[in-house]
């Protein structure tokens, strides 16, 4: 029962609808109407602007952290952070707030991580960021950084860990299918930080 009852704790908590409500309180914007039409942290970044993509990245982290931590707060095994942790994933890939709409996993993903093993969470958010500086596609980023965490979870011989990291991978990657998409093509839209946007930017203004 206290198992069922954190994993219901943590989907509602992985709900929260964070970029559609900075969205509509403080730009009068709905998200959807907007950039890719994506409710996650990277179309934030794209039609809010720098600070409240960073506010609505931070936020999205921490729903998956809380989220995994229910079993603690429940005095169940430790183990158990991952397990329920994916339940934060869901629910930000299909809120209960947003009819079933959400974001495509990464930033909550990345809090079940900060909740189970930090290290390894700043060694992957070190990973992403430094991608995200390269190419200025946070997709580009996503895609490898979890990828990076799936092959470094079996070092740590950590099975439970390594099979979460799989299942999240799959999660991620089902998710960024029209970014994959786009990318095939060489379409996908970049984020107005990193070398490439730059680039982009000295290149329009010649």
């Amino acid at each position: 029962m206290k198992l069922l009852i954190c994993a219901i704790l943590a989907y509602l908590i992985g709900s929260f609808p964070t970029a559609y409500l900075v969205g509509k309180t403080f730009f009068h914007k709905n998200i959807f109407d907007y950039g890719s039409g994506n409710v996650g942290t990277t179309n934030a970044y794209r039609v809010f602007g720098k600070f409240a993509g960073t506010v609505v990245l931070i936020i999205d982290i921490l729903k998956g952290t809380l989220g995994a931590l229910m079993p603690v707060f429940f005095n169940l095994d430790r183990h158990w952070v991952l397990f329920v942790g994916i339940c934060a994933v869901i629910g930000h890939c299909y809120s209960i707030f947003l009819k079933f709409r959400g974001g495509k996993a990464v930033a909550t993903s990345a809090g079940i991580l900060l909740a189970y093993n930090p290290l390894l969470f700043t060694l992957c958010f070190i990973f992403l960021a430094a991608i995200v500086y390269t190419t200025s596609m946070v997709s580009v980023a996503s895609l490898t950084t979890v990828l990076f965490f799936a092959i470094a979870s079996l070092f740590l011989h950590d099975w439970i860990l390594t099979t979460v990291a799989v299942i999240v991978t799959i999660i991620v990657y089902f998710r960024h299918i029209p970014n994959i998409k786009r990318l095939l093509k060489g379409q996908e839209n970049l984020v107005p930080i990193g070398l490439r946007y730059k680039k982009q930017q000295r290149e329009k203004s010649k």
